[in-house]
């Protein structure tokens, strides 16, 4: 859609029905504020119109089109269904997805207004993040993933008619358990099909180069002798060769399991690039909605006082939006922790508010951009350099800890008490901000759990380690269910060690064998 020649002074519509053609009047109306004025820069964008049971369907596919099937998002399709039905939840406005083009799912059901409120908030908030963010421009290929989701659908379902429904089930059910163990936090070199290529002709080059007619026709109980003779070194070097210790579990299954077949390998790595496609959205939550709830607030406003929307139009949009602001209080029945739309739209304001109207306090703390008129172009650069933890860590002001009355608890399990520890000082103010950024660390929140020996060679055993952080131990039952999706896929025995990070000290252990 191209941006239209501005229509200031007259309503882009009026009243809460919409058709397809006032749909395409909103958006040019909008994209030229976004990304002519605002200099917003998004992948092209593909609007969806879908009906209600079809977002439904989409949260139990986690938000992902074209999906494979399993019987898992038929579970949650069920519960959404039913907490929808009974006006238990409400269903969302919109769905975005990461791609090029940006594909953009509107409801039906909306009203106009809320449809103007969702492009603005999707189509150019969280498609300007999804372009821009360092995160999603390592970890993500928006370009390849709706091919990649069409080829994961048709080779699911190949594999259903080649093997059965339960054989691919029992797979996907232990790959989905380990998604969060499927991910490589450390970004690796893109590989191309060219250097993929080259790589396969040289290891068969070495192959062909290195092979000795020999060793064929040494007896095999020699070969076994000499394997058990040398067990421990034959050990760290098969270690050394797998590239141990490995932090993806997942992808070290897929590459070495012993008794894997190929078609279950590609199931693995299937589920494995799902979980590092969503990697970065773990990482952005509150800067994500933040920004893309910021621009939605900026557009609209603009939108209004050019006179292209209605004041009743505009009332709905602010009641609208300051229910999706809404940060409960800690007393509150509704209280889940902090909001991350409430958070994220706070700091972007009060950044809007440090660069053109700045305090003696602001300039003290962000002698950077204090008073530096460029409110957009500050926050154009923080959207594209930083996650949730360092953002916070970065921006997040004593105005807005004060606003927020946000304080930092000690709660110790062997105290009766808790202890304030940081209040609203110079001091308090730098604590309560480490405090909250830790909690978006998702290094710190995800257990620690890698690979560091396998035997190839003797009884098969695989061990893993969980390095204990703060005292806290895996859940028992988590894990003990966790392991046996391990040993499934491995094949052989499965041994975690849960081991104390700053000492060494063995704190726990659990084992599991493969089911019959």
């Amino acid at each position: 859609m191209n941006a239209p020649a501005s229509q200031n002074g007259k309503l882009l519509f009026d009243g809460a029905e919409w058709d397809f053609a006032t749909i395409g009047r909103t958006y040019d109306a909008i994209h030229e504020i976004g990304v002519g004025e605002m200099g917003l820069n998004v992948y092209p964008n593909q609007l969806e119109v879908i009906r209600a049971e079809q977002m439904l369907d989409a949260y139990a596919s986690i938000g992902m089109p074209n999906m494979y099937r399993h019987w898992s998002f038929g579970k949650h399709f069920a519960r959404e269904e039913c907490l929808y039905r009974k006006g238990a939840r409400a269903l969302a406005y919109e769905l975005v997805i990461n791609s090029d083009p940006c594909i953009n799912y509107i409801v039906e059901e909306n009203t106009m207004t809320m449809q103007t409120l969702v492009l603005a908030h999707a189509a150019m908030g969280h498609n300007h993040f999804f372009k821009n963010n360092y995160l999603f421009q390592q970890w993500t290929d928006a370009t390849s993933i709706l091919d990649y989701l069409t080829f994961a659908k048709e080779y699911v379902a190949e594999c259903e008619d080649k093997f059965g429904v339960e054989a691919v089930e029992g797979v996907l059910d232990s790959a989905h358990a380990l998604m969060y163990q499927g991910i490589s936090r450390h970004p690796m070199p893109r590989r191309t099909a060219a250097g993929m290529a080259e790589k396969a002709r040289r290891r068969r080059q070495h192959e062909e180069e290195t092979y000795n007619e020999i060793w064929r026709t040494i007896p095999r109980s020699e070969l076994q002798k000499s394997a058990s003779g040398e067990f421990a070194g034959q050990q760290g070097r098969e270690d050394f060769e797998l590239n141990l210790p490995q932090e993806n579990v997942l992808y070290f299954l897929e590459k070495h399991a012993p008794k894997l077949e190929d078609w279950k390998r590609e199931l693995l790595r299937i589920v494995r690039m799902l979980a590092q496609y969503f990697y970065p959205q773990r990482q952005t939550k509150v800067m994500n909605e933040g920004c893309a709830t910021f621009v939605h607030y900026e557009i609209l406003n603009r939108m209004y006082d050019r006179g292209q929307i209605s004041e009743g139009a505009m009332l709905e949009f602010m009641h609208s939006h300051s229910s999706v602001v809404y940060q409960p209080s800690f007393d509150s029945g509704h209280y889940s922790g902090m909001n991350p739309y409430a958070l994220g739209f706070a700091m972007m304001q009060d950044i809007k508010r440090i660069c053109e109207e700045p305090t003696d306090e602001d300039r003290d703390w962000f002698p950077g951009f204090a008073g530096n008129g460029d409110a957009i172009g500050t926050l154009k650069e923080a959207w594209a350099e930083f996650r949730d933890d360092s953002f916070i860590l970065q921006y997040l002001s004593p105005k807005l800890i004060r606003d927020f009355r946000l304080f930092h608890i000690h709660d110790r399990s062997d105290s009766p008490f808790v202890q304030v520890n940081s209040i609203h000082d110079e001091i308090g103010y730098r604590n309560v901000r480490k405090q909250l950024s830790d909690q978006y660390d998702t290094g710190a929140r995800d257990p620690d759990i890698q690979v560091v020996s396998a035997d190839l060679s003797g009884d098969r055993r695989l061990v893993l380690h969980h390095r204990v952080r703060n005292g806290v131990l895996l859940n028992k039952n988590e894990c003990d269910r966790t392991l046996l999706h391990v040993a499934h896929l491995w094949g052989y025995r499965v041994k975690m060690m849960e081991m104390d990070y700053d000492t060494g000290e063995l704190r726990k252990e659990h084992e599991a064998l493969p089911m019959p």
